[in-house]
This record gives C-alpha cells, sequence and structure tokens, in this order.
C-alpha cells in the first residue's frame, strides 16, 4: 500500500484532476501535476505544478523518480509516456489499456473481438476504405476521428457517399470510424473502481442526456428497467476485466428502442457523468481512483440519496456573471466550480447536483434551481 505522506503524479490539469487532487491532498498525500497549461484548474490544488507537454523527457524523467505512484486525468497522454513512467513506479491505469481506449478503431476492435455488443461500425483509415465500410454499416450514420475526438467534436452525419466522402475530408482525412446511427430510447453509464487484486466495485448506473454532443444532465438512478441496469453493471465489470483494468473506468452505453444495450465509449478515468458521486454516494469516484492507484481496499459506492447532476458551460456567461445565489440557496443543491478563467461557450466551467428522496424530486430542484441560475441579472 502506498499510504499518506507519498507523492503521487497526475498526467493532466483539468477539473478531473482537480477534483482528484483536492481528495488526495486532504487524504494526506502530496500530489505532484503535469499539465502544460499555466495555472490549469488541478495545478491551483497541486502541491507542485510541472508545466511541460506529456512528451517532454525530463518532465517525465521527474514525475517517475519523485513519485510513488501516476494516474492520468485524460486519456490523450502519450502511451509511450505511460511506458517510461512504468519502468520507475506505479502506473494506473497501465499503458495497454490506456492505448485501446484512445483510438475509436482500437477500441471498438478490443470491444468486438471481446464479445460486447456496439453499433454497427467500419474502420476508415483511406477515402478507399469509404465504399467498403458504407456497404458495411448502412446510413444514416456518424463518421467520427479515431483520436481526440469528445463533447460531440470530430463527429459529421453521413447519410449517403458522397455525404461520406465530403465528412471525411472534412474530418482532414486521417483514421476515422463510421458507426451506425442508433435510434435512441436513452443513454447510461456505468463507472467503477477495479483494484490490482481483481476487485471490482461498481457505482449505480446513471442515465445521461446530451446536448448538442455535450454531457448535461446524470440522473441516479438510471430511471431504466432494473434488469437492464444489471445488464449495464455485469457488462462495465467484464470489460474491466478482459482490459485488465486497474483505477477508474467509466463505460458508456447506448439504449436503443428495442431495449438493446450497445457499449458506446470507454473512458479510462473518472467520468462527467460520475460526479454525482462526489455528493451522493459514501465515496467518490475520484476517491476510488485514489484507493486503487495506492493499492488501498475499494471504498463501499452506495448511493445515499437520489441525484440529478448538471453541467455549466461557458454559455452561461454570455448574459454576466450567472446567479450563484440560486444554487447556494436552493436546499440539497451542491455547486462545483472548475476555476477555469475563460468561459467559452460549449466549455465545462463547474456543476451542480442536487439531492433528494427521489430521482424526480431530484429533477425539480435541478430545473429550479436551472431556471433561477439562468436568469440575467436585474438592473
Amino acid at each position: 500500500m502506498i499510504l499518506p505522506g507519498a507523492t503521487l503524479g497526475l498526467l493532466g490539469g483539468g477539473q478531473l484532476g482537480r477534483m482528484f487532487t483536492a481528495v488526495a491532498r486532504t487524504r494526506g498525500y502530496e500530489v505532484l501535476v503535469l499539465d502544460p497549461v499555466p495555472a490549469s484548474p488541478a495545478a491551483q490544488f497541486a502541491s507542485e505544478h510541472l508545466c511541460a507537454s506529456y512528451d517532454d523527457e525530463a518532465a517525465i524523467e521527474q514525475l517517475g523518480r519523485r513519485c510513488a505512484a501516476v494516474t492520468i486525468e485524460f486519456e490523450n497522454v502519450p502511451a509511450g509516456a505511460l511506458e517510461r513512467l512504468a519502468a520507475h513506479c506505479e502506473v494506473r491505469p497501465g499503458a495497454a489499456a490506456v492505448a485501446v481506449c484512445q483510438a475509436r478503431i482500437e477500441e471498438k476492435g478490443f470491444l468486438q473481438s471481446s464479445g460486447f455488443a456496439t453499433a454497427r461500425h467500419a474502420p476508415v483509415r483511406t477515402a478507399d476504405d469509404l465504399d467498403r465500410a458504407l456497404d458495411h454499416v448502412g446510413t444514416p450514420a456518424l463518421m467520427k476521428i479515431s483520436r481526440l475526438g469528445y463533447d460531440g467534436k470530430g463527429q459529421a452525419p453521413v447519410n449517403d457517399r458522397a455525404g461520406a466522402a465530403a465528412a471525411f475530408a472534412a474530418l482532414g482525412g486521417g483514421p476515422c470510424i463510421i458507426e451506425q446511427r442508433i435510434d435512441l430510447a436513452t443513454e447510461v453509464s456505468v463507472v467503477l473502481a477495479r483494484g490490482a487484486d481483481g476487485a471490482v466495485v461498481p457505482f449505480p448506473v446513471g442515465e445521461n442526456t446530451h446536448r448538442n454532443g455535450i454531457l448535461d444532465t446524470t440522473v441516479v438512478p438510471a430511471q431504466v428497467p432494473a434488469a437492464l441496469a444489471e445488464q449495464a453493471t455485469r457488462m462495465a465489470c467484464d470489460i474491466a476485466a478482459a482490459l485488465d483494468y486497474v483505477g477508474v473506468l467509466a463505460v458508456e452505453f447506448f439504449v436503443d428502442r428495442d431495449g438493446r444495450l450497445l457499449v458506446n465509449e470507454l473512458a479510462p478515468r473518472p467520468h462527467n457523468s460520475g460526479h454525482y458521486t462526489l455528493d451522493a454516494c459514501l465515496v467518490s469516484q475520484f476517491e476510488q481512483q485514489l484507493r486503487a492507484l495506492c493499492g488501498l481496499p475499494l471504498g463501499e459506492p452506495e448511493l445515499v440519496r437520489s441525484a440529478v447532476m448538471v453541467n455549466i458551460l461557458g454559455d452561461l456567461w454570455q448574459g454576466g456573471e450567472p446567479s450563484w445565489e440560486a444554487v447556494l440557496a436552493e436546499p440539497g443543491a451542491r455547486l462545483h466550480l472548475y476555476g477555469k478563467r475563460d468561459p467559452r461557450p460549449g466549455r465545462k466551467m463547474g456543476h451542480y447536483t442536487c439531492l433528494a428522496d427521489s430521482a424526480g424530486q431530484a429533477r425539480d430542484r435541478a430545473r429550479r434551481v436551472w431556471q433561477a441560475l439562468s436568469r440575467p441579472p436585474a438592473a
């Protein structure tokens, strides 16, 4: 076990790293953050900030030499950096698992070969692959870049062959997948923690709503049949085992109109849809990340109250500073701001979670807060 007083390393300085760092430092650990952005959200809470790129060899060497263990807060860290770090200290999750989750082509291949259901898809590495891929997938479909796409970015609709060629060119002509467009009933996700000993602890299933490709709300417990929630949890745990994963993993699922559960994406880190755990569970996804990283027993994920998590995007600042008193005055509401200085449209600036005795009551609270929060300030 790696005990309090040790120094932990974190690759990535965004809000997920900020919340991990806050938990780790509260538990008595030092946290060394490597991130290229000055005053990044995690750096504001860190013991020390190495302001350098993720492939900076000197910074990687320093991180490995000084830290007892290293983790990540986003999946696009170079896998080679994780391999170099592993020569010096524990790295969780490991480079092999992260590499699978970094690229849609590899991720879909892993899921398919491991027997997990996904939407029909095909890789497109060059323009010569388009006809074959479209014949397999059909239309309507989505073209998605294999790497670096997030929050709906790096995607384009495809309705015919001409549209596929145009989408491939618009997305840069690099590796992509074409994926069947699903007639969605809803979307759900499972966030879990898996220890080095193989112990797996899943959190309750969350039901997600997206707006413009960005997660808008997560409702817990998910308002889906119990059998479907159990299936999603079982699949997520099986995926973690197949990856030999250590750390916190999020598995996003589509649920189609026929009630089929299809794996959408894997995230080898805490996840936006798991933020409710900070306020609604006995242990948060960030404490589980800390425990898995340090070889500590995983905590109990029991849901204490029903919850609705709502993302706060930079769009909310267009009329001036939001009315934070609307959140702070609402019983059962919890506000989390990420310390970002530039509230650009579509940028995640924070979130709030509303707790109640039922999901319906939590929804009502969340809606009431949103209406007041987005109200223009009095003149």
